[in-house]
């Protein structure tokens, strides 16, 4: 499976905390909101997708997806992340030290970038079929690697093609499903 990159449009806030360190906060990932991925394909993330990395995972924050551009990790406290009913909720404490980062905050408090993203590896899905003949994939599991402030909060052509070939694969497997359940029970009778 491939990594994934979600995008949402979020609110950031840029604050000075109790030590006058200046942090991001924000919401990287809203559950039960519906994404359309392409034509005919919607998913959305489930409460309890993110428990497991929560707990485990050494999730970093990133800005765009880039890795040389680290803005906070979690094992090092320099990232926080909380799950609520609304959604992954994260601070980022900003290093004052690093150009790159203060621009970045720069930019995000004076509303130049508004959007946020997260990457991952889906690990559970679930499928359904509508009456519409679209399909809602609902991130059940995920291994979540990374959040980030991103320029453009919407996916790029890559991620699309790459979603595209996913859905081709998920509808011909479940072609293949089908035809073997009316086989058996043709079979059967």
């Amino acid at each position: 499976m491939r990594k994934r990159q979600s995008y949402v449009t979020t609110s950031f806030q840029t604050r000075d905390d109790e030590h006058g360190q200046k942090v991001l906060s924000g919401y990287f990932m809203k559950y039960d909101d519906e994404t359309k991925i392409c034509q005919g394909l919607y998913e959305k993330i489930d409460k309890q997708a993110v428990e497991k990395s929560l707990r485990s995972n050494d999730i970093r924050a990133l800005f765009n997806h880039d890795s040389s551009i680290v803005l906070g990790r979690t094992t090092n406290g320099t990232l926080t992340l909380t799950s609520d009913d609304v959604g992954l909720r994260g601070d980022i404490l900003i290093n004052e030290d690093d150009p790159i980062a203060m621009g970045i905050y720069a930019r995000i408090k004076r509303g130049d970038i508004s959007g946020c993203s997260f990457g991952f590896f889906p690990l559970d899905i679930e499928s359904i079929k509508r009456e519409d003949g679209t399909y809602l994939d609902i991130i059940k599991d995920m291994d979540l690697l990374e959040v980030s402030p991103c320029t453009f909060p919407a996916y790029p052509q890559t991620e699309i093609s790459a979603r595209q070939q996913d859905l081709q694969a998920g509808i011909q497997k479940r072609l293949d499903i089908r035809k073997t359940q009316l086989k058996e029970r043709f079979t059967h009778e």
